[in-house]
């Protein structure tokens, strides 16, 4: 049977493998919620399957359960009333490592054929997973369904095919004959097999619970090591529907359902850093806090870490034809879930002779785009925490507000918290405020004297704090020239001139590079060879034949 998934699903390896060769535009999960596509009763249905999962416990098929945990409140006002298995990882973990051998033994292309049935199968539930991240995240339906399905099943194909590349590169065996003259030559049988580090930990996070851990989980099950995610405890239900179905189809193979396993925790008792550094963990996946990343890169000194952290993005503005398209641009990708992406740019550097030109400018196009009720709802999505909440509220004391932030309401929700983002003049001097990250809708246009000054702060700013993007907009080529230059110095994605349906907070899978693992907001990027070569080793056994 599961030879039999290798060859169903070869095209999709085989598309997959050409496309990071390539670089160009490749999906085969579709982005569009569209019945056309994915079925006409598929949102129907979906909606049902969500609906069935609320105020009752969500069974899953793994060791070590306690009782039960969960109290996930959805970003729109409600309560989702699901409990998960709550778990002893001293009985899960020991079971999880009694089944790597089989897990590692099984090959190639049986972990592959099962691992890519796992993302056909979570990709028929999308519209599932779907409503489980808006409800969790506070994503617009849209973006909850993208960004929470068919987007974050490409980012685990695409650590999937990387894997895959990475442990063929190695023949399974060979023979090596070296002729010694008159001597009798010396002909040894080579194999070379491929060994798994251990357990591996996801540990995810609350904004993109999915998108987030897949690139992980796929990277590190593939190569043969058992999974255990932890999710963020206000965004479990997407990760526990996802474990759902590896287990269903690892069962369906002949292997344990727990190979792919969910620990969850309360905020009152978090168990991430007993987790981490349990020796049998030996790879860990981290999104979230720079300092909670720092101290599991200090302290969980038994595993192998990939880390995505907190960073402050930049945009550089020096010069342009039209200002409109410009503005109309950056305002959307301001909004874009009320800022709440790794990728959503905080500072914007503007030379003061074109300042208040681009500020108003910038403020009347926000403006526009939220005035209708329903497509500022639908932009915008919910502030997921109250900490991004109260640290909106604060942020009117760093600057000089040139646009407030608006409290909206969505039509479906009463209680929805619903912000635009606020914009805030800063001098370039108050270097304390805008070179750390306020995470969430809050922005700072800074006048410079030029625009040499500007790249020199972002750089500065990059290289200090991290950061995952960039942009300029300029109309002289020796100034994209100059920014180029600096991105690479900072280790930073960098998008030029952007003012039609692309936006700087936007990453296309085999494509686009997700952070660069150069500068402090990560030291992994999603997704390239060096995120899945740690997970695996070639150890070879010689006879002589």
């Amino acid at each position: 049977m599961t030879n039999t998934l290798f060859k169903k699903h070869q095209k999709t390896l085989e598309g997959g493998l050409t496309a990071i060769t390539e670089r160009g535009f490749w999906t085969v999960y579709p982005e569009i919620p569209s019945g056309k596509i994915y079925g006409a009763t598929a949102k129907a249905d979906g909606q049902s399957a969500y609906e069935a999962r609320l105020n009752k416990p969500f069974t899953l098929n793994q060791p070590g359960s306690t009782g039960t945990i969960g109290s996930e409140t959805s970003p729109y006002g409600f309560e989702l009333g699901i409990t998960y298995p709550k778990v002893d990882i001293d009985k899960l973990l020991p079971q999880m490592q009694a089944e790597l051998p089989a897990w590692r033994n099984a090959g190639i292309e049986t972990r592959t054929g099962i691992c890519l049935e796992i993302l056909d199968r979570l990709n028929e539930a999308s519209f599932e997973i779907g409503l489980s991240n808006m409800h969790t995240s506070g994503q617009g339906y849209a973006m909850a369904f993208q960004a929470g399905g068919p987007h974050a099943q490409d980012r685990g194909l695409e650590a999937l095919v990387y894997a895959y590349r990475a442990m063929t590169e190695t023949p399974a065996t060979t023979r090596w004959v070296k002729q010694l003259g008159k001597q009798p030559a010396l002909s040894v049988e080579k194999t070379y097999r491929i060994a798994p580090r251990g357990i591996a930990l996801v540990v995810a996070c609350a904004t993109f619970p999915t998108w987030n851990s897949y690139p992980g989980l796929f990277a590190s099950l593939v190569t043969g090591n058992p999974v255990v995610i932890k999710p963020h405890p206000g965004a479990i239900l997407p990760l526990a529907i996802t474990v759902e179905i590896a287990q269903q189809v690892l069962v369906e193979n002949g292997f344990a359902p727990h190979l792919v396993s969910l620990v969850c925790d309360e905020p009152s008792a978090p168990v991430t850093k007993t987790l981490a550094t349990k020796e049998e963990v030996k790879l860990i996946d981290f999104t979230g806090s720079s300092a909670f990343g720092n101290w599991l890169e200090d302290h969980a000194r038994q595993a192998r870490v990939y880390t995505e952290k907190a960073g402050v993005n930049s945009i550089v503005i020096d010069s342009y034809d039209e200002l409109k398209p410009v503005v109309n641009n950056l305002s959307f990708s301001l909004s874009l879930y009320s800022g709440q992406m790794c990728t959503t740019p905080q500072n914007i550097y503007i030379p003061e002779a074109i300042f208040d030109e681009v500020a108003q400018a910038l403020a009347g196009s926000m403006t526009k785009l939220l005035s209708n009720a329903q497509g500022a709802s639908d932009v915008l999505g919910c502030i997921q925490s109250k900490a991004t909440l109260a640290r909106l509220e604060a942020a009117t004391e760093l600057g000089e507000v040139i646009l407030p932030s608006k409290v909206h309401h969505h039509e479906h929700f009463a209680d929805a918290q619903l912000r635009s983002p606020l914009l805030l003049k800063v001098d370039a001097k108050d270097e304390d405020t805008y070179m750390q990250e306020q995470f969430g809708p809050i922005v700072f246009l800074i006048p410079t004297k030029n625009t040499t000054q500007s790249i020199e702060l972002a750089r500065r700013s990059a290289k200090a704090q991290g950061a995952i993007t960039w942009g300029i907009y300029s109309t002289d080529d020796a100034v994209l020239e100059q920014m180029e230059d600096a991105s690479l110095d900072a280790g930073v994605a960098l998008s030029c001139n952007l003012t039609g349906g692309l936006f700087v907070n936007q990453a296309a899978a085999f494509s686009d590079f997700h952070a660069t693992g150069a500068n402090p907001a990560a030291n992994a990027s999603l997704t390239e060879g060096a995120f899945v070569a740690g997970r695996f080793s070639v150890v070879q056994s010689r006879r002589h034949f």
